[in-house]
């Protein structure tokens, strides 16, 4: 069991949206990564980009907003996924 207390490899979730929310966010949908300053929606992920999460988790680089909005993610410098972004922008 990892520091996080989630066992290596494994990502405990509740379903949420396109993809399960990490149990331990399920009221999140934002999750920062620390180490790249990029913000993803957990709602809006393609289950093929579940892996970044599970990663993130498992790193413990990760980052809540409150609230939990991109406005507030992107006023700590925070920027959507490049793909999640693409999409929004209809590209």
């Amino acid at each position: 069991m990892s520091p996080s207390g989630f066992a290596p490899g494994v990502l405990r979730s509740v379903a949420w949206g396109a993809m399960d929310r990490p149990s331990k966010f399920e009221h999140h949908r934002f999750l920062g990564d620390k180490r790249t300053q990029v913000v993803y929606d957990v709602d809006a992920l393609d289950e093929a980009d579940a892996h970044l999460i599970e990663e993130l988790i498992e790193s413990e680089a990760y980052l809540c907003f409150g609230p939990d909005t991109l406005p507030e993610a992107r006023n700590r410098g925070y920027r959507l996924f490049a793909k999640q972004r693409a999409a929004a922008s209809g590209d």
